[in-house]
């Protein structure tokens, strides 16, 4: 690791270390963390980064404060949130983080998107085990090895850091004995009144039923290069707080992808106006005019949080469809839920056929089945077109989702 920092000249001082979340937080993971912490304190040995501890589960959380886990990570100057996703997804409050200033943080988290931690794109963010996060956040440098290097105390020492040890289970009785809820009623016609200047709570309008026509003339609106995940899509971290409000979470749609034309996020070519803007305005633009917009992207599309929003904000947007190369299974079937299309490249070199102004048809919808290639037509502004077949993985059941506008639409059609 010293040896990759100092060929890339990552930033070697570690502003924050941070263990939990859902992974990598068992009972065992924090166990082998808190047991470097209970070497470190009493060896006199303080952290020299921040430290942030998010306990894995309600569960977690009672059995390691019961077993005094908590206090040893907050007697070596840990903060304890709440059992919850917390700087995982970037909700925490990160000091500084709008600065955006290069800096390092070290977590046990299993993602290390830009920006994903704290919304900062200079935010270098490592991935480690719980143990391994603890012992360099204790260093305060990434170049830290806990197997060779030794660690300075109160009393000018030099400490080496004891192999951690964990526990699979808790000693004693962890089982907590829930009383079932009451079940609380409803009234048949109760009515739920949301403000509606609300800027965090708005109610869900149904989505239109497809009109059983073609697509045909839709702008591009992105052609996305390289890994483009469901952070790249909808943004985690402030937005969230909009997560009750699909028209305003929907302003972070597609902002950290990358545009393959000019190497930029959250810059695309309006073809309506011929300027460039930010691609929530111009997909506004082109579902204020009625035409919907159309996104191809590389492999793996989608891949990362399974997050709904990513997958609401393109209908929201009136985005018809998604052509990629691959999908994540998950946001694949996400998308087809909210009644957008996702469909393959049958030849992934067609991708490359795809020119920045574009406008596009899909052809083939009418006679939709499982198995059955629909066609796509590229238009090009010279007055020539490109032609080719596109694959899906449409049952039956997701075919009825895409006609009737979305899943839910169906389920409220059929309880009718």
């Amino acid at each position: 690791m010293k040896e990759e920092v100092i060929k890339n000249g990552w930033p070697v001082e570690v502003s924050a270390g941070l263990i939990g979340s859902c992974t990598n937080s068992s009972y065992e993971d924090l166990s082998r963390a808190a047991s470097v912490v209970r070497n470190a304190l009493e060896a006199k040995v303080t952290a020299r980064a921040e430290f942030k501890i998010m306990p894995g589960s309600e569960e977690i959380r009672r059995i390691t404060k019961k077993n005094g886990l908590l206090d040893l990570f907050r007697n070596i100057g840990g903060e304890v949130y709440a059992n919850a996703c917390g700087p995982c997804i970037g909700q925490w409050d990160r000091k500084g983080a709008e600065k955006k200033e290069i800096n390092t943080v070290i977590h046990s988290f299993n993602r290390n998107f830009s920006k994903r931690t704290d919304g900062n794109p200079n935010t270098y963010s490592f991935i480690a085990s719980p143990e391994i996060v603890t012992a360099i956040t204790l260093s305060g440098k990434l170049t830290f090895n806990p197997l060779t290097d030794t660690l300075v105390n109160s009393d000018g020492r030099k400490i080496k850091l004891a192999v951690p040890k964990g526990s699979d289970l808790p000693q004693g009785e962890f089982n907590l004995k829930v009383k079932p809820a009451k079940k609380a009623g409803r009234k048949e016609k109760e009515k739920i009144s949301v403000n509606p200047s609300s800027e965090r709570i708005q109610l869900l309008k149904p989505f239109e039923e497809w009109n059983g026509k073609d697509f045909i003339g839709v702008p591009l609106l992105i052609k996305a290069r390289g890994k483009c995940t469901t952070d790249h899509i909808s943004m985690a971290g402030k937005w969230l707080k909009y997560r009750g409000h699909l028209e305003n979470i929907s302003k972070n749609y597609m902002t950290g992808a990358v545009n393959l034309f000019n190497g930029k996020t959250d810059n695309v070519l309006n073809q309506l106006t011929g300027r460039y803007g930010t691609v929530p305005s111009v997909a506004a633009a082109n579902k204020r005019r009625g035409c919907g917009s159309i996104v191809a992207g590389e492999e793996n599309f989608g891949e990362g949080s399974s997050r709904e929003h990513a997958a609401m904000e393109p209908r929201y947007f009136n985005v018809h469809a998604i052509l990629a190369k691959s999908f994540a299974r998950i946001h694949e079937t996400n998308l087809k839920k909210q009644g957008v299309l996702t469909l393959k490249f049958a030849d992934k070199k067609d991708y490359d056929r795809i020119r920045e102004d574009d406008k596009l048809d899909i052809t083939g919808l009418k006679e939709f089945f499982p198995g059955k290639q629909l066609m796509v037509t590229l238009n090009h502004s010279d007055g020539s077109s490109e032609k080719f077949p596109v694959d899906h993985s449409y049952n039956e059941v997701q075919i009825e989702w895409f006609k009737a506008g979305s899943a839910l639409n169906m389920i409220r059609k059929r309880g009718h």
